[in-house]
């Protein structure tokens, strides 16, 4: 699809919603119904790990701290959090706090949820985390004690975990937590349903529940806003449309910078990208800016790395890759990769690209597959479900991937994605980079106590990271909620939280305003 091919289609998607009428569905559904592009796939916060899967542990579980809005460790379970020596940090937590059974939440829950990653038999993708964590200790009912293999600054964030009742296995169907929802019934690939949980420590939530309908389709997850099936969508929702929606001027959009990072997750173990100069070249080819500027509207910004621009330990003096097909060229001409017909259709290599089904995605592979074709490199894209796109990834079943690495909030996300002992299924290193001078970059940076120090090693890994190239970054997100005029109270934190909808409440006085 050429790039005029593209905007044309998305200039299709939005005169669909230049018509229609509106129906009552949500409006009379008491529950705030969010619209969702996919269902989650593991309900249980140790082990799911995808995006749609956190944001239903979001609301149905709590965690021991939290991180505000301006990516700050708070207190949540937690009354507060003690670091008594440099290896030992200490959760007190609060009293009378209630699973949704209504059993207690004590030490014991806390202590095991810890204590699965400490359990050789336990899988799951967020055990990477825990690498430094030796013992979880419980002092008494209310007080548990971590204690690290060695010193790991970062070590707090990785408490924002939900809790699960002791004994709870591996992916169990309870789903119980103490969150400020309850879970009430799941139909696959078609909704979350949950209630509220008038018993949630800090007090029930301002609304009748919250219904997730799973709505693959870009256009049609647009129309059902428009018609008022649904009242809210956080972030799902393509630019194109939330353009024309802002244009009628009914409904409410907020913005706010965001963290998700987009790119384009390259195989070190594949013998084309193994090289360097291939790696450059494809960032080169792409043209990130006019991504941002026709695919996202503006609702994103330009990126560097996985660190997002508010994060402390972000290398502000890196700039984005410059789109440069000349020069990615030469690069492939040094790697032994010529244009065997100079300007004419044959390739110079193929590779294959996976992505998910949903309708902005595909559109931003077609321009990434264009862009690629313009330096000789073609380009097979194969869309997939999610489910099955994000298991070909975990198994490392790729040669290129896009994908949105979510809610980056701490630069010990760098460890977790690129060092060495991070591979799946330990961690996130997807790509199987290895790279001994990022190791103990990272290592370093892990383990000393000097603010200062731990920036200025951060930013040289992302110094060398940017210079090896594991991915092709695409751009950082702006985050944006569409929502219905009679919704209050729609609030975007950095990480575009799905627990600030227990703020929201329905007003039926502005729905009737709104012709209603």
């Amino acid at each position: 699809m050429t790039r005029r091919g593209v905007l044309v289609a998305l200039t299709c998607l939005a005169t669909l919603l230049a018509g229609g009428c509106r129906d009552r569905q949500a409006w009379h559904d008491p529950a705030v119904v969010v619209g969702i592009a996919v269902g989650p796939t593991n309900l249980d916060p140790r082990v799911g790990s995808d995006e749609a899967s956190q944001r239903v542990h979001q609301l149905l579980y709590a965690s021991l701290v939290r991180l505000d809005d301006q990516l700050q460790v708070v207190p949540e379970l937690a009354e507060r959090l003690e670091a008594r020596d440099d290896t030992t940090f200490v959760a007190h937590l609060r009293r009378g706090l209630r699973f949704h059974d209504g059993s207690e939440l004590d030490a014991e829950d806390v202590a095991w949820t810890f204590r699965s990653f400490l359990d050789a038999s336990f899988l799951s993708p967020r055990k990477g985390a825990y690498a430094q964590l030796a013992a979880v200790d419980i002092e008494d009912p209310h007080t548990v004690v971590f204690r690290l293999k060695e010193r790991f600054a970062s070590f707090p964030v990785n408490l924002v975990m939900g809790i699960v009742p002791s004994g709870t296995p591996a992916g169990a169907p309870a789903r119980i937590g103490a969150g400020p929802y309850r879970f009430v019934r799941m139909q696959s690939d078609d909704r979350v349903e949950l209630a509220p949980n008038a018993d949630y420590f800090e007090g029930p939530p301002r609304n009748a529940g919250v219904v997730l309908r799973v709505i693959p389709d870009d256009t049609m997850r647009g129309l059902e806003l428009r018609t008022g099936a649904i009242d809210l969508v956080i972030n799902d929702i393509a630019p194109d449309i939330v353009r024309t929606l802002q244009q009628e001027d009914r409904m409410q959009v907020v913005t706010a910078p965001g963290l998700d990072y987009a790119y384009v997750g390259l195989n070190m173990r594949d013998p084309l990208l193994a090289d360097v100069r291939v790696r450059r070249a494809l960032g080169l080819a792409v043209d990130s800016a006019a991504i941002i500027e026709h695919l996202r509207r503006g609702l994103a910004v330009p990126a560097t790395g996985i660190i997002p621009p508010m994060s402390w330990a972000h290398a502000s003096d890196l700039q984005p890759t410059p789109h440069d097909p000349a020069l990615a060229g030469r690069l492939l001409d040094e790697a032994g990769y010529p244009d065997p017909d100079g300007a004419g259709p044959l390739p110079r290599l193929r590779l294959t690209l996976k992505t998910s089904t949903a309708e902005f995605v595909r559109l931003q592979a077609a321009v990434i597959q264009q862009d690629l074709a313009r330096i000789g490199v073609a380009v097979d894209v194969r869309t997939h479900e999610f489910a099955t796109l994000y298991a070909d990834v975990l198994k490392g079943r790729f040669q290129m991937f896009t994908l949105q690495w979510v809610g980056v909030t701490d630069p010990d996300m760098l460890r977790r994605v690129f060092h060495s002992t991070q591979m799946p299924p330990a961690g996130f290193n997807r790509g199987f980079f290895s790279d001994p001078a990022v190791d103990a970059m990272i290592d370093e940076a892990t383990t000393t106590a000097d603010p200062a120090a731990r920036r200025a090693r951060y930013v040289d890994v992302q110094h060398r990271l940017f210079a090896a190239a594991p991915y092709v970054s695409l751009w950082t997100k702006v985050n944006v909620a569409v929502a219905q005029p009679w919704l209050r109270g729609v609030h975007l934190t950095p990480q575009a939280s799905f627990a600030t909808l227990r703020h929201i409440t329905k007003t039926v006085e502005t729905a009737a305003a709104a012709g209603h």
